[in-house]
């Protein structure tokens, strides 16, 4: 009777698992890093070249203000022996404003930066993911996972994934 139940339990058991592990054989699985694919990717090269070039007016017009709050306050250094309390003050005020508006320039570029910075990145993500779902579709993958905590060399197509993006135009 024992014999019995236990045939009734262990042949079902070996059965399914036998083709659970049949069908996990024939699941194709691909892995991406998508931080190399962002580094090395010349769509995300062309990219910050361009936020460098469209920044670069901004970060001019920075420099400068910087430079001309660092000449007057080495001037006031030099001539506040001989200059009054008064002038004193409305130099000191006017070096306050000038250094309160050139933090807040910066401020307001570093946020724009970012803005466009993360605007750009999702620009190349987006292409990205085009570019695996094509390769995924032509190669037949069943599941392809980005960011993995640990995939096998075999599996990883991120170089597939850079010279397709790389090649697209």
């Amino acid at each position: 009777m024992f014999y019995q139940f236990i045939k009734f339990l262990v042949f079902p058991l070996l059965f399914f698992s036998t083709n659970i592990a049949i069908a996990a054989d024939s699941v194709k699985i691909g892995y991406v890093k998508v931080e190399e694919v962002i580094r090395k990717a010349t769509i995300s090269k062309a990219a910050e070249s361009k936020l460098k070039n469209e920044f670069a007016k901004k970060d001019a017009e920075l420099q400068k203000l910087g430079s001309e709050l660092k000449k007057k306050v080495e001037i006031f250094d030099r001539d506040q022996a001989i200059l009054s309390n008064d002038e004193k003050k409305k130099i000191q005020r006017d070096m306050t404003e000038m250094e309160r508006d050139l933090q807040r320039k910066q401020r307001e570029a570093r946020e724009d930066l970012n803005q466009r910075k993360n605007e750009e990145l999702a620009a190349v993500v987006e292409k990205a993911r085009v570019v695996i779902k094509t390769i995924a579709k032509k190669e037949k993958f069943d599941l392809i996972v980005e960011n993995a905590v640990y995939a096998a060399p075999s599996i990883n197509i991120t170089d597939k994934v850079i010279k397709a993006l790389n090649a697209k135009k």
